[in-house]
């Protein structure tokens, strides 16, 4: 019988003439959990835990049964995913080193008690509010606090069965903790000296206000895909391009002061900046927009991938012009205005020192180590902030803090009582620089200690290169405990990412890769970049003071007149930076 040469369905032949090899159909296209495109059904464990509830019902349940029942009567999809739409993440359990972070079961790792974050959006409070924060930490908390490089503070040690009273005191005095962790709109970053700077044109505070009273605790805006950072200032000084959105202030030829639109930045392990739209938006509208955004991000936002989850990735597929496009037609109904770009500031701005404010009255910019202050100090502050005539305290996004609205007669005697409680006014290079996450002391996804070896790095330098003067810009240190970059890491002109390193033994040990030369469009001539990188640079935590000093000195005999850091790191030998 003759066989047929013919290929059978869904096979060809072979181009010489023999086997007959089956087709492979073409492959759809794998959904990314794109809800505008009809992919509601979750994709991973994260989306199906928000559709079964919606993270923010979890408060009633934490006020009826939890804070009765105890740690052990928490359910763990409730644990671990939606107490964090109430700021509240587990511990780590004291004891478990760095090396067993990525092999323990959450369950493993974690303690019985909780990192509370409060939200403090623009970095505003008042002397009511600062003292129910400290009495909280004081109570509850073991006396911790730790200001957050996003204008937050960060309490430690707290019991569920605290939480209603928590809540209770907070929302007295105008608090909240509502989505300050979580997949929905975290903390507003915003200037510090918003209201009060010399140089504003536009104070963007109702903006801010606004967009938290409409849409911060709103269920239709409570399940993105990952979490959604803003910033609003008219000066330029907040990180804006890290920043999911961000509204910058600019002024418009024809219309008058307002804001420049950013979007799609963001750290972490595959970072991105931010990119113009290219949109002028008058303040009364910057909510309006902003609510635009984040409905894309919603909607249009991956779903599938955690790590590729961030509107960053959206708005790099896509292109400004698209997202431009969709935002006006699909989500305002109108189209946006063409602006200008903004204006740099000839200097990095962060308010250390003392300062005029445009009413006369100075504000005094004041620096902790690390963010690291305690209850007991923020109870010292308030007292010392009140004997002064003010009532205003603000936090910035460098883990420092304001004190504003203080008579002139009045300022040299504030600096002296700052300086008099740990909080100092004219701090080194070292201490102004420096920032630190919470590290291994606290954090589950910790590999090394921070906010301690950031103490000892300030101590060290300034014990060593006290004097060190780097010029306007200064010299940033920011210490991260993994690779997700809380401290911006990148950005900063010597980053450090923790990570276990190969010590002089030959055994494993704590440890940084140094990522050196980051930093972002803060002032003229500066551009923003994520550093270089070298291969194999790396130094153990204990050797870390040392390798610092070196290459600060270094630095400082090698570089040519009025050049940066991240400049000098570019021009010189790989071996100058080892």
């Amino acid at each position: 019988m003759a066989v047929s040469s013919t290929p059978r369905p869904g096979a060809t032949s072979d181009p010489a003439g023999g086997t007959v090899r089956p087709v492979r159909s073409a492959r759809r296209p794998r959904g990314e959990g794109q809800w505008a495109l009809g992919h509601r059904e979750p994709l991973n464990a994260n989306e199906r835990t928000k559709k079964d509830d919606n993270p923010l019902n979890v408060r009633a349940r934490i006020e009826n049964i939890y804070a009765h029942g105890g740690f052990a009567s928490i359910d763990p999809a409730d644990l671990r995913g939606r107490f964090r739409w109430w700021g509240l993440y587990t511990q780590r359990k004291a004891g478990i080193d760095g090396g067993r972070t990525a092999v323990l079961e959450p369950h493993e790792l974690e303690d019985e008690y909780f990192m509370l974050r409060v939200r403090i959006d623009g970095g505003q409070l008042s002397l009511a509010q600062l003292r129910v924060v400290a009495d909280i930490s004081r109570e509850f908390a073991r006396d911790t606090a730790d200001i957050t490089d996003r204008q937050n503070i960060q309490l430690h040690w707290i019991r569920v069965e605290d939480m209603p009273e928590i809540w209770r005191r907070l929302e007295a005095v105008g608090l909240e903790t509502t989505e300050a962790c979580g997949d929905c709109p975290r903390v507003v970053l915003g200037s510090p000296v918003a209201g009060v700077a010399e140089a504003e044109q536009l104070d963007p505070s109702p903006a801010i206000d606004e967009i938290v009273r409409r849409y911060v605790g709103d269920p239709a805006y409570s399940n993105l895909p990952r979490k959604f950072k803003t910033s609003i200032s008219w000066l330029v000084d907040t990180p804006y391009e890290v920043n999911d959105i961000s509204f910058l202030g600019v002024e418009h030829p024809d219309y008058g002061p307002g804001f420049d639109l950013w979007v799609g930045g963001g750290l972490s392990t595959n970072p991105m900046l931010a990119q113009r739209l290219g949109v002028w938006v008058p303040l009364d509208e910057v909510p309006d927009v902003w609510a635009g955004v984040v409905g894309i991000f919603r909607d249009y936002g991956y779903r599938r991938l955690r790590h590729r989850a961030r509107l960053k990735f959206l708005v790099a597929d896509w292109g400004l012009e698209k997202f431009r496009e969709v935002l006006e037609k699909e989500y305002l109904g109108r189209s946006l205005l063409d602006g200008p770009p903004p204006v740099l500031p000839e200097k990095p701005v962060d308010h250390i020192g003392v300062h005029r404010q445009r009413d006369g009255r100075n504000f005094v910019g004041a620096a902790p180590v690390v963010g690291r202050v305690s209850g007991s100090q923020l109870s010292a502050l308030a007292d010392v902030v009140a004997e002064h005539g003010s009532d205003r305290v603000r936090l910035t996004p460098y883990q420092k803090l304001l004190v504003l609205d203080v008579p002139p007669e009045r300022t040299e005697s504030l600096v002296t009582a700052l300086r008099g409680i740990g909080l100092e006014p004219h701090p080194s290079a070292w201490r102004r620089g420096t920032m630190a996450c919470t590290g291994l002391e606290y954090c589950k996804l910790a590999i090394v200690e921070t906010k301690a070896r950031g103490e000892e790095l300030v101590a060290r330098l300034e014990q060593r290169l006290g004097g060190a003067d780097f010029g306007e810009a200064g010299l940033s240190i920011h210490i991260n405990g993994c690779p997700n970059a809380c401290a911006r890491t990148q950005t900063a002109d010597i980053g450090l990412k923790g990570q276990l390193v190969v010590g002089p033994d030959g055994r494993q040990v704590e440890g940084f890769q140094v990522h050196l030369g980051g930093g972002l469009g803060m002032a003229e001539g500066q551009s923003a970049g994520f550093g270089r990188k070298l291969r194999g640079l790396k130094t153990t935590a204990e050797e870390l003071p040392e390798y610092v000093e070196r290459l600060a000195r270094r630095y400082l005999a090698g570089r040519a007149a009025q050049e940066s850091f991240a400049n000098w790191v570019v021009r010189v030998d790989e071996e100058e930076l080892r």
